[in-house]
């Protein structure tokens, strides 16, 4: 796998350490229903004018590090194996990884560990969710060139923060300690703590300290340093799902993965491994980073100069900070009254929700998986 060419100014990916970034692509996006549905997850969607998904985007940021699609890997679920492969053509078939199961990003970024070592155990693994925007991918690349040579020098794992610029309370934060010893571009410390999705109080209160940092879900580590730490802090993790990749490792039906993925405790990276280690790093940065995680990110995407964000055809009386938006473009939303909604048409669903209260769209979908004959709508 080659390593990528860097531009003048960049920190210089390790020569001896070759870099594999692996793209997390399973998730159903629910929170961005019913644009996003389970057949076609928000992942696989173009939110803005760029012509590109938010995977397609996320895969060509990494391809300008990794030097080829080649060294790219993607992690995705059953349901969505043909949509990687139409989405992302120049990406060979072994680099990507199927779960028979939804088990969260732990067992996800061990599956891919895994694999990688089997060929290059010396590579320094990059772990990035295949939803997020970025909007400065020159600075995001020397932050993700700086995380990796962090990585390969100190065997420590990197997690890549982003500093707040206001006080959200749908992001994890880090709290940042020591300074890392080096001149850097951009400093790393050493991690406090996590906190998961603070109360409007606490969020305030991070933001003023300025010590803390949104958890971006990006990662950066050596294959051996986050194997080490799977075996030592999930043992039964690491055991069943090594000892079933070592059983299919010379067959072609992944038959003991199939069978044992689905048994896997569902955990998160972050709680699993990372609120665990002594041994984590983060580095804070800007490069125009959003998580897109529901319709609020939406008004960050698009806000213009106008009282609301509309995506297709709105006529509103007394209607202001309304996000509307419509998947056919000869369609009409007319609102009257309204402030701080979200209206979407999507086929044959219309959402109207307030923007404060864009977290229950999952419940709102959990709902119709439990009935049958609503089924068809999630």
């Amino acid at each position: 796998m080659q390593t990528a060419q860097t531009s003048p100014g960049q920190t210089p990916l390790p020569e001896t350490a070759p870099f594999v970034p692996v793209i997390l692509a399973g998730g159903s996006g629910e929170r961005f229903w019913p644009l996003s549905r389970r057949h076609r997850p928000k992942q696989f969607l173009t939110l803005d004018d760029s012509g590109r998904s938010l995977l397609q985007a996320t895969s060509d940021r990494l391809v300008t590090l990794c030097g080829e699609p080649e060294g790219l890997m993607v992690v995705t679920g059953n349901d969505y194996r043909s949509q990687v492969l139409e989405q992302l053509p120049d990406m060979p078939l072994e680099n990507l990884l199927v779960e028979p199961a939804a088990r969260d990003t732990a067992p996800a970024v061990l599956y891919a560990a895994l694999r990688i070592a089997r060929t290059q155990p010396d590579a320094v693994m990059g772990v990035f969710p295949a939803d997020h925007r970025v909007s400065d991918p020159q600075t995001f690349g020397r932050v993700v060139r700086q995380a990796v040579a962090l990585a390969a020098r100190s065997g420590r794992l990197v997690t890549i923060g982003i500093t707040p610029t206001f006080p959200a309370t749908g992001y994890g934060y880090i709290q940042r300690g020591q300074e890392m010893a080096g001149a850097e571009e951009f400093t790393a410390y050493a991690v406090t703590r996590f906190t998961e999705k603070p109360d409007s109080e606490t969020a305030q209160g991070f933001l003023e300290d300025g010590g803390y940092a949104w958890n971006s879900g990006i990662f950066v580590w050596k294959v051996s340093a986050i194997l080490d730490a799977f075996q030592e802090y999930q043992p039964d993790l690491f055991g069943p799902l090594s000892a079933a990749m070592d059983a299919d490792a010379h067959g072609l039906t992944h038959r003991a993965l199939r069978e044992t993925f689905p048994q896997l405790p569902k955990i998160s990276i972050d709680y699993a491994i990372l609120e665990k280690s002594g041994a984590v790093s983060v580095i804070p940065a800007e490069f125009g980073w959003d998580d897109l995680g529901d319709w609020n990110a939406l008004e960050r995407l698009l806000k213009g100069e106008g009282e609301n964000v509309a995506v297709g055809r709105h006529v509103g009386l007394d209607t202001g900070g309304a996000i509307l938006y419509t998947t056919n473009g000869d369609d009409l939303i007319a609102t009257i009254g309204l402030d701080d909604v979200v209206v979407v048409r999507a086929n044959e669903v219309t959402l109207v929700v307030r923007k404060d209260r864009t977290q229950d769209i999952k419940r709102v979908v959990q709902q119709l998986k439990d009935h049958p004959e609503l089924e068809r709508f999630a």
